[in-house]
């Protein structure tokens, strides 16, 4: 007799699949990590733009994913910043091979589904995996530090789709008013930020004017760059080292 298991309602569908694309990759994803979306590619695409600049003037450069998740923006990055997947149109340089990628997740069950992926997609060896809060445990500094952190206010839950509601609250929670890990992290960059480095981190609807006073309060950074999706919404804020 064939058993089926049951799916509680409102299951995402990539949760009962177990499998979600990115950057035309594919992902591992279940109920221990965010879904990727397609508006977080934008991310990939900003970084690989700053690497590209930056690696016509350093050997190697260090790149921070914070909050990995899935690890689908590490992986993705990995994956396109191999010499052999470089096009002369992304204008890179054969110094761009020598990037050193970490990814970081302050959930082990994260980090775990991270590795498997970094695994799925050939890139294991080119990434190293840490868990912490924040940069709380990383080492070193970054020549640039990417992030998709929890960005959701936590009115705003009741209102949420019913499968958003399924993923992990501990990746969408951002505190009363959505802001708590863009306020640490911009706080804890000048120890893990290399002079002229870039910070790239996604955003929610709305959030622009708040992220930009928070970048703008800390005097250390400015606001460079805002990216819109496919909706016309701000959606990826890149700052830049002053001092």
């Amino acid at each position: 007799m064939n058993c089926i298991k049951a799916v509680e309602p409102y299951t995402p569908i990539q949760y009962i699949t177990g499998s979600a694309e990115f950057c035309g990759l594919d992902f591992r994803v279940d109920h221990r990590v965010l879904i990727p979306r397609p508006e977080t590619e934008l991310l990939v695409e900003a970084v690989i733009e700053i690497a590209a600049f930056r690696g016509t003037r350093t050997e190697t450069i260090k790149i921070l994913d914070l909050c990995t998740g899935s690890g689908n923006i590490a992986v993705a990055l990995a994956v396109r910043l191999r010499p052999s997947t470089l096009s002369e149109t992304e204008g890179l340089t054969k110094s761009i091979s020598n990037c050193r990628i970490t990814a970081s997740d302050i959930s082990p069950d994260a980090i775990e589904v991270a590795r498997l992926n970094a695994i799925r997609n050939g890139v294991y060896d080119e990434i190293e995996f840490k868990k912490s809060d924040l940069l709380l445990d990383v080492d070193g500094r970054f020549d640039i530090i990417v992030s998709n952190p929890p960005y959701i206010a936590r009115d705003e839950f009741p209102s949420l789709q019913e499968e958003v509601k399924r993923e992990p609250r501990i990746a969408l929670d951002g505190g009363e008013d959505g802001l708590d890990f863009y306020r640490r992290i911009v706080a804890a960059l000048p120890g893990h930020l290399k002079r002229g480095g870039s910070l790239v981190m996604e955003i929610g609807y709305g959030q622009r004017a708040a992220l930009a006073g928070i970048i703008g309060d800390s005097g250390l950074f400015r606001l460079s760059d805002i990216k819109r999706d496919h909706n016309g919404i701000d959606r990826v804020v890149i700052a830049e080292w002053i001092n």
